[in-house]
């Protein structure tokens, strides 16, 4: 249409011609000044049947859908700036799910919500018309579903020395070519000084000269960045020795797609979309016989400190590190005032942010592994936060967790004081011990889930300090108390050995164990030690908790009915009332409807 366009009106072909020099990456595009002509022809709404002009603009992307586009002016923030340049009709086709009020002259409304002026599309949520509009569209035989996958320009050179060589060669009269595969690997030079300036395949005149068929050529003194390597680098470490070839395609395929992929979140999107393009491209070219690189993914959260600076007489901030710095905090634990140690002078507080060398606000593990060990360092990280989530390092949270070991070393040794444990006799145990033993393999369980499948090492650790308060409670000296106690101790330390491996060991020891705790057995689940004989139900009235009663964990519907109807309070709010109805859920609750 816009060639044809051109051919008829000169002002038409002008304005293709300088698209045609203009740049086409969508990053530019989306930021360049919208222009456009319109082309004189019409087009048919394929819904409506309304005329509708078709325009030639120079932010649509050629190789998105068919090239062409339905522009949505009140919906679209490129196609709005566009309607409003050139005097074109904004028309509100979305409204807000909630009763805001929006003016789609002045802005567009992105979101999605609710459909009006559409006919009878009206009323239907923005996912609903989809899915109803597409089905007309195929119905009528004009228009299709279709998935569009989408890759930002990879710009994958770097002016520097330490990236990987790109084999690609200039020849004297300009043309580029890759190197021969005669000619491969393109190899670094290894004498080199760096200066810090300039590279130094870029300050050597000779490194880049070469030949090709007698004629001079020049090799490509940009390097490849990182992310080049590092979005292939998995499927290499499944051949490592293989020297005939990027990969052994035995040894890939054995092992890929990768089970479990842990990155930092930062790396989550260029990283994981690099390396998906990459892997596609093995499995292109036969080295790899699977579609994606990784079956799961899981993405690091951010370390967050504080930070503190100082404004500089020529306006730029100098940053002091949260060491350096003493804080007053108020009673909820927030920064209230802050002066640096050296000077007893006030500096501003930054707020928490994450800790970069540029703000100053790392903090040395080192320190804090002096004063209190590598394992309280490597349980307060656990604990603070899920993996995923980011960690806001907290003084006063080293110091619980400091706290929380203390204790276990604690309680293992007194517990070792007394002597040696019996074995667990699970036959002649009592009421209580049997709620210990019970909670002891429901930490195995809850614990293995968290570690194995979940990754969600925060609940882990918080299951193991449920279980040491039921340890504490049971303190009398019975033999079978001691024996659930070994097994609760021997449990805690083997579950909190992969996260505080160096306290374990030693407690591991202690707690009479002859081998390492590295090389002991994860504890299992005794599905039967977790069988509750007593189960705690809660009774309603209309829907409120009116009372709790522990009862049999075999009790019969009528049997809980009866016992809910008798409850002295739940006989207090249903007084004078007529019951409608009982409504039991087993081994939860009993809710009686009465009025």
């Amino acid at each position: 249409l816009a060639k044809a366009a051109a051919e008829r009106h000169r002002d038409v072909a002008e304005f293709v011609d300088q698209c045609r020099n203009s740049k086409v990456a969508e990053a530019e595009l989306a930021t360049m000044e919208k222009k456009g002509i319109d082309t004189g022809f019409k087009a048919i709404h394929p819904l409506t049947q309304e005329e509708i002009p078709v325009w030639v603009a120079n932010f649509v992307l050629t190789d998105y859908g068919t090239g062409a586009l339905m522009a949505v002016p009140g919906h679209d923030e490129r196609d709005h700036e566009f309607a409003v340049k050139y005097k074109l009709p904004i028309k509100q086709v979305i409204a807000p799910n909630d009763s805001r009020d929006i003016d789609i002259q002045e802005q567009a409304f992105t979101e999605k919500g609710v459909l009006v002026s559409s006919g009878k599309y009206s009323g239907l949520t923005s996912e609903e018309a989809f899915e109803e509009i597409a089905d007309y569209l195929e119905a009528q035989g004009i228009g299709k579903r279709t998935v569009n996958y989408r890759l930002r320009d990879w710009g994958v050179s770097r002016q520097r020395y330490w990236g990987a060589p790109i084999p690609m060669m200039t020849l004297e009269d300009g043309t580029e070519m890759p190197v021969p595969d005669d000619q491969l690997p393109v190899r670094l030079p290894e004498d080199v000084e760096m200066d810090g300036v300039q590279s130094p395949i870029k300050a050597d005149p000779e490194w880049c000269k070469t030949e090709y068929n007698g004629q001079p050529a020049t090799l490509e003194t940009d390097t490849f960045d990182t992310f080049m390597e590092s979005s292939w680098y998995y499927a290499r470490f499944c051949s490592p020795n293989y020297d005939k070839g990027m990969l052994d395609p035995a040894a890939a395929n054995y092992w890929l797609p990768v089970d479990q992929y842990i990155g930092g979140i930062e790396h989550a999107i260029l990283h994981l979309l690099y390396a998906r393009f990459f892997h596609k491209l093995l499995r292109d070219v036969g080295l790899v016989n699977s579609s994606e690189p990784f079956k799961r993914l899981l993405t690091q959260g951010m370390v967050l400190a504080e930070t503190y600076y100082r404004n500089e007489a020529n306006g730029g901030k100098t940053w002091y590190n949260p060491a350096d710095v003493t804080v007053e905090r108020d009673g909820k634990g927030q920064v209230v005032r802050a002066v640096l140690k050296s000077d007893g002078e006030p500096v501003e507080i930054g707020g928490v942010t994450k800790m970069s060398k540029s703000k100053n606000n790392g903090i040395d593990p080192q320190a804090i592994i002096d004063q209190h060990g590598a394992d309280t360092v490597r349980l307060f990280m656990m604990f603070a936060a899920p993996p995923e989530q980011s960690l806001e390092w907290s003084d006063s949270g080293v110091e619980g967790a400091h706290r929380f070991l203390k204790r276990l070393w604690r309680m293992v040794n007194e517990h070792t004081a007394s002597g040696e444990a019996p074995a667990v006799d699970p036959a002649s145990l009592n009421g209580a011990q049997k709620d210990l033993r019970r909670k002891t393999h429901e930490t195995i369980a809850k614990v293995s889930d968290d570690i194995s499948r979940r990754l969600t090492f925060n609940t882990a650790i918080a299951a193991v300090m449920e279980l040491l308060n039921e340890v504490g409670r049971l303190s009398d000296d019975e033999p079978q108390t001691r024996a659930v106690r070994q097994e609760a101790l021997d449990t805690a330390v083997l579950v909190l050995s992969p996260i505080v491996p160096h306290i374990c060991h030693n407690l591991w020891q202690a707690l009479g164990h002859s081998d390492t705790v590295v090389d002991a057995s994860w504890p299992v689940a005794d599905e039967s030690a977790m069988v509750r004989s007593e189960i705690e139900v809660v009774l309603q009235v209309n829907g409120k908790v009116r009372a709790k009663e522990n009862v049999p964990a075999d009790i019969g519907k009528t049997d809980l009915e009866k016992l809910a109807l008798e409850n002295e309070n739940v006989m207090r709010f249903t007084d004078g009332k007529t019951v409608r109805k009982v409504i039991v859920v087993p081994g939860k609750l009993v809710n009686v409807v009465a009025n």
